[in-house]
């Protein structure tokens, strides 16, 4: 069988994509719920609560922006160092709280941010590929 790295960065990628938009869609409706629970976690840290509530507020917009933009294979690299610097902001606030094991899954997903981005170039089957005009280039959609 021919190896095809654009279907395989497209499985990478996926997987990743609904994740996040699951975080998204989950949290948005019960996004007050959601603020106050980070705020009375973090109520004992070194961190402002009104900046908690912010963040709070806007994470679940966050998760679900990345995951369209990761869904639709759309800003590749920019949608990979957004999602990698959402993560250090939830690797700070874990470590702050000392749930090592949300740190360990957070740096999980980090790695992959990572080599999503490293890997972007195989981004085929996405939004990006349609939009790239390479004049001189062959284009092979499938």
């Amino acid at each position: 069988m021919k190896k095809n790295p654009g279907r395989t960065y497209l499985m990478a990628r996926l997987p990743i994509a609904v994740s996040m938009l699951g975080h998204g869609l989950d949290r948005i409706p019960k996004l007050q719920v959601f603020s106050d629970h980070l705020v009375d976690q973090f109520s004992k840290s070194i961190l402002p609560l009104k900046l908690v509530g912010l963040f709070g507020t806007a994470l679940p917009f966050l998760e679900l922006g990345i995951g369209i933009l990761l869904l639709l294979g759309l800003f590749m690299r920019f949608t990979c160092v957004v999602g990698l610097v959402t993560m250090l902001a939830l690797i700070f606030g874990s470590c702050l709280l000392e749930q090592w094991d949300n740190v360990l899954s957070q740096m999980l997903y980090s790695l992959y941010y990572a080599m999503l981005y490293y890997y972007a170039f195989y981004n085929r089957y996405s939004f990006d590929s349609l939009m790239r005009v390479e004049p001189h280039a062959k284009t092979n959609v499938l």
